[in-house]
This record gives structure tokens, sequence and C-alpha cells, in this order.
């Protein structure tokens, strides 16, 4: 069996082959050096070793359903590498993510109080949790914007479009829906909402149903065993009660 390449290393096998060519680029190249003086002056999320952690958890063949969001989370201890996930021992799950929970039990009719916040176990179902913007500086939304991360994640929606087997692409909110130009809506399904974020969730991201629409395209393309698990089951949870 032939070394991994560093890429497939950062990456895992797939992503790694993909797009290993990209780090051979101008732009990846001064993207590293920028990030390397913004760790030597800033604190930054995610941490070094979970930036590709979208890529890891869910190679290319895997995907069934992408989740594209803007950039990690820039409070302290919450951004992993998933979009929109933050590690199973935050004491305050952010309230984007505790509308999206809100919203997988009102469309699955399934209660649920134990909810995982990391999101890890989607992504090893096939989810694919991509920010646009892979790191962010602590305090600063959007400041990692256009220093080359969306060249790298657009190559990834590309990659991604261009599925022989058709995914399901939720895009929630302006900036996602940006994205749809890139993505062929005869071959794949794509479902728009405005954003879960507690300014926008009321205005539609309540009620869109994209769980289970997912669901019933997944099953219909693929057959049961495709279907995503998006309700974490309470007898899994880590934090569950002994009485429960």
């Amino acid at each position: 069996m032939s070394e991994l390449t560093p890429q497939q290393k950062l990456l895992g096998t797939s992503w790694g082959t993909l797009l290993g060519d990209e780090f051979k680029k101008d732009y990846m190249a001064s993207l590293s050096g920028i990030l390397k003086e913004e760790r030597r002056s800033f604190i930054v999320y995610p941490p070094q070793e979970d930036v590709f952690n979208a890529y890891k958890m869910t190679p290319y063949k895997d995907v069934r359903v992408v989740i594209i969001g803007q950039d990690p989370y820039y409070k302290p201890d919450q951004a992993n590498g998933l979009a929109f996930s933050v590690p199973e021992n935050m004491k305050k799950t952010p309230p984007t993510l505790d509308n999206i929970f809100r919203e997988v039990e009102d469309d699955l009719g399934e209660f649920r109080p134990y909810h995982s916040s990391d999101l890890s176990r989607w992504a090893k179902q096939g989810v694919f949790l991509l920010n646009v913007t892979l790191t962010v500086r602590q305090g600063r939304p959007a400041s990692h914007m256009n220093i080359g991360w969306e060249k790298f994640t657009l190559k990834t929606v590309q990659y991604l479009n261009a599925s022989v087997g058709p995914i399901v692409f939720m895009l929630w909110g302006n900036f996602a829906r940006g994205y749809k130009h890139y993505i062929d809506d005869g071959h794949h399904l794509v479902l728009e909402a405005p954003h879960p974020s507690p300014r926008s969730a009321d205005r539609g991201f309540f009620g869109c149903k994209h769980f289970s629409k997912a669901n019933q395209f997944l099953q219909a393309t693929y057959g049961e065993d495709a279907i995503i698990n998006w309700v974490e089951p309470k007898d899994n949870h880590p934090n569950k009660p002994v009485n429960s």
C-alpha cells in the first residue's frame, strides 16, 4: 500500500486525493502564511487539528447531505470544525443550534430532551457540515473571509455538485443561498430556508421541514438504509441521567 500524501493525512484519503492539487496553488500558500501569522498574533478557532474535520469525518463517496455554514463559532471552545456543531461538553448550546434541534423535533415529531451538541453523529452518517470559511479569529466573526478559504471550499462544492449520486443541499440564509448557482438542481435536491439564527428563524426556517424532505429524497433515491438519523436517541446520549 502506498504511503498517504500530506493532503490525504490532512483531509482524509478521498478528499485529500480530490483536493490535493489545490495545496500547490498560490492562493493556498498565501492562505497558509496568513493563518500562521494569525495564530502567532491572535487566538484562532477551531484548533489547528480540527480545521478539516468536516472532510475527515465525511469522505466524498459517503456524502448524502450538505449543510453550508458561513464561518466557525468565534467564542472560546465552541468551534470543532463542523458547521453549526460544538463540542459535547458545552454547558450551553448556541441558540442557532438550539433552533436547528427545535426544527428537527417539530419536523420529525420526535421529542428527545438529550441532544448531543457535537454533530459528529450526523457527519458520520454522510452529512457534510461545511463552513465556507474554515477558520475565524476569536471574537471577530467573518474575520477570515476573503483570505483564500472561499476558493478552496468553492472547489469542494463543485466536486460535490459533480457527484454521480444525487445529494441533498441545505442552504440556510442568504449567504448559503448564494451557492445555489453552483449546484445542478436537476440532479440534486436543493432545499432553501432562512438562517436558523434567532434573528431569522421565525421567518421560515421553522416549518421548513428540511430534515424529513431530505430523508424522503434519500429513501426514494438510495433506499431505507440511506436515511439520516437526525434525532439522537435518548439512551445513546453520553449525559443521559441514570434514572431516565
